[in-house]
């Protein structure tokens, strides 16, 4: 029997709602789908946006990181440079010359004194046997004679005698010499030869060995044995 129009309307319908339910169209299932779709696409770009800030971040510290290595190493090999530097000799500082910035400053001389007792004397070796004390002004001094007792500062070079061989200097160091004088602190050829020297002046001491450091090499003890040339210069007295 065929069906009527009311309930063939009916039959369609609810045959449609059957197809598009088999096919997984229905409307419902269609917006949900599409706000599935969109809330996966929310999601992606958000992850992909915390992957590109991450990414930005690690590189922002791998750079401040390459940048802090390189300061240290540059400061590193600057104080490496320095180091050697300091530890390496060089002609100019195993040498210094007048004027130069590594050399001794000049002596303060005493008012009144010859300005040739600001530079290092020329000191040539002796001629013939030395018996006896030699005191031999080079360089006459307007001061007051030293006295014994006295605390002399002097600039000195001294000389073996036989070869004019230096073997001591205060002008190496650039620091003069201070001392008392005639009370057995230097050796005798010095007490005696500089007690009433003036002050400013400049003296050649030619000391045979019993008044320096004597003649046996074994009992000085290293110290320059045999006669001595010293020439002095007395730069004050008190």
């Amino acid at each position: 029997m065929p069906a009527t129009p009311s309930q063939q309307g009916v039959d369609d319908v609810s045959e449609r709602t059957q197809q598009n339910r088999s096919e997984g169209q229905s409307p419902a299932t269609k917006a949900g789908r599409r706000l599935a779709a969109q809330l996966a696409a929310q999601k992606a770009a958000e992850a992909k946006r915390r992957r590109q800030a991450w990414a930005g971040g690690l590189a922002g510290v791998a750079v401040v990181a390459v940048l802090i290595t390189v300061f240290v190493l540059v400061g590193q090999g600057d104080d490496k440079s320095a180091n050697q530097a300091d530890a390496t000799p060089s002609a100019s500082a195993s040498a210094p010359v007048p004027g130069d910035a590594a050399a001794p400053p000049a002596p303060q001389l005493p008012a009144g004194a010859d300005p040739a007792l600001g530079s290092k004397p020329t000191v040539a070796a002796g001629k013939g046997e030395l018996k006896k004390l030699a005191v031999t002004p080079l360089i006459k001094g307007t001061g007051p004679a030293v006295k014994q007792g006295q605390t002399i500062t002097t600039n000195y070079v001294g000389v073996f005698y036989k070869d004019g061989k230096e073997f001591d200097s205060s002008w190496k160091a650039g620091q003069p010499a201070t001392f008392p004088i005639g009370v057995g602190q230097v050796i005798p050829g010095w007490d005696q030869g500089l007690v009433g020297v003036t002050v400013g002046s400049r003296v050649q001491l030619d000391i045979p060995g019993e008044l320096a450091y004597g003649n046996d090499e074994a009992a000085a003890g290293g110290r320059p044995t045999g006669p001595l040339r010293f020439v002095v210069d007395v730069l004050a007295a008190q």
